[in-house]
């Protein structure tokens, strides 16, 4: 039955559309790690003192990984062992902040993360968060309304990243901002990681005392999260993941992390990077031309942000729907100052990494959008939707034969 579900699951990926920004096609050598011997070893605690016996090649995997992060990102700790971008976040939380510490963030409204302070999150149940806004008239982070009510609540921590942010970070503002107010400050960069790693977006290290991510989305690595961190976190940050938040690691996980930022250290990862970028240019510059409505006019990095509310009341589950049916994989998303619920929402998400990764290049964004407004625009099962269905296997096709 499983093995069944996994062809299943084959077929699914390589005859849609995938504009899932958080989505991603890991290499071969990612997925051959995962699913290797590794997988049989328990290996709680650090490099030079495990728990248990036999783990000198664990050891040296994990160093591995550690040293080329190190390396590609200029941090000077690393720490590789977090299962997942939220338990990394509850590991930064807690090497810093008491229960009940006071957090500023984004707002996930404005697109920020449940883990930033969502009251449905252990963010928010376990800490004092406050959050900070867009501009209703730029749609871009208002750092003036972030260090007035950093001034004014003295936040212990003040966090910078998205979950749908489409525009640069001014990391250099928030650090100037959380030395003010005597704040740590932590960056999420999830979304950005792999960009930043292919210097195709800027990086928080130089200012963040911790920076946050996943390893997959444009890394293309494994599932699973990372830490980096100044120096004086380090102990702290390293008792906050074990034995704070998780047990043992993942060996084959941080395996396949060391193999994905190997990959990431290469000029092609590089191109790849800015090719992404490109890409999410495209997409919002043309879906802009054919009425929709891009929030923040645009993009700097590989996601781009929809508002449908004025597509004739056209909700974003609904749009995810209709694109779905016709063979494009995008997800409903909240805008700023949305007025739908989080499980409705008035916006759509899509994200250029996962079909650039196969090999679509940016221009080929431009007949993207047009496939992606017939999409929105065609009720499931009509004729025009039919059409759509067949230009994107169309598509697809073309991808295979480059």
């Amino acid at each position: 039955m499983v093995g069944v579900l996994l062809s299943s699951e084959a077929f699914r990926q390589s005859t849609r559309l995938c504009l899932v920004a958080s989505e991603n096609f890991a290499s071969l050598a990612v997925r051959e790690v995962v699913g290797s011997v590794l997988v049989n070893r328990a290996a709680e605690g650090y490099v030079g003192a495990r728990y248990f016996p036999g783990c000198e090649d664990i050891d040296a995997l994990e160093s591995l990984a550690i040293e080329r992060a190190r390396e590609l990102f200029g941090a000077e700790h690393v720490n590789v062992q977090p299962h997942s971008g939220s338990n990394a976040n509850l590991a930064a939380y807690m090497a810093v902040l008491p229960f009940g510490g006071k957090v500023l963030a984004m707002d996930l409204a404005h697109g920020g993360h449940f883990t930033h302070g969502s009251v449905v999150n252990y963010s928010g149940q376990l800490y004092n968060c406050m959050h900070y806004g867009v501009r209703p008239d730029t749609q871009r982070i208002d750092y003036d309304q972030v260090r007035d009510i950093a001034v004014k609540e003295r936040p212990d921590v003040l966090v910078a990243g998205a979950s749908s942010y489409p525009r640069k970070i001014d990391f250099q503002a928030f650090r100037s901002i959380a030395d003010e107010v005597n704040a740590v400050f932590i960056a999420d960069m999830a979304h950005y990681f792999g960009l930043i790693a292919g210097r195709a977006y800027p990086s928080p290290v130089e200012y963040a005392d911790i920076v946050t991510s996943t390893t997959y989305k444009v890394l293309r690595g494994p599932r699973g999260g990372i830490i980096l961190c100044k120096r004086s976190f380090a102990s702290a940050v390293d008792r906050a993941v074990f034995p704070g938040v998780q047990g043992g690691l993942h060996a084959n996980i941080v395996a396949a992390k060391a193999v994905a930022l190997g990959e990431a250290s290469s000029p092609q990862y590089c191109e790849y990077t800015r090719d992404v970028v490109a890409a999410a240019r495209v997409l919002a510059k043309a879906l802009a031309s054919r009425g929709f409505n891009v929030v923040t006019g645009g993009t700097d990095c590989h996601l781009v942000l929809v508002d449908l509310s004025h597509e004739d009341e056209l909700t974003g589950l609904e749009a995810q729907r209709r694109l779905e049916a016709v063979g494009i994989l995008s997800n409903k998303n909240l805008v700023p100052y949305d007025l739908r619920p989080p499980a409705v929402t008035s916006g759509l998400r899509f994200g250029t990494a996962a079909m650039v990764t196969l090999g679509l290049r940016p221009t080929d964004f431009e007949d993207i959008a047009e496939l992606v407004v017939k999409g929105v625009r065609e009720p499931g099962g009509s004729h025009n939707a039919h059409a759509v269905t067949r230009e994107v296997a169309e598509l697809l096709g073309s991808v295979v034969k480059r």
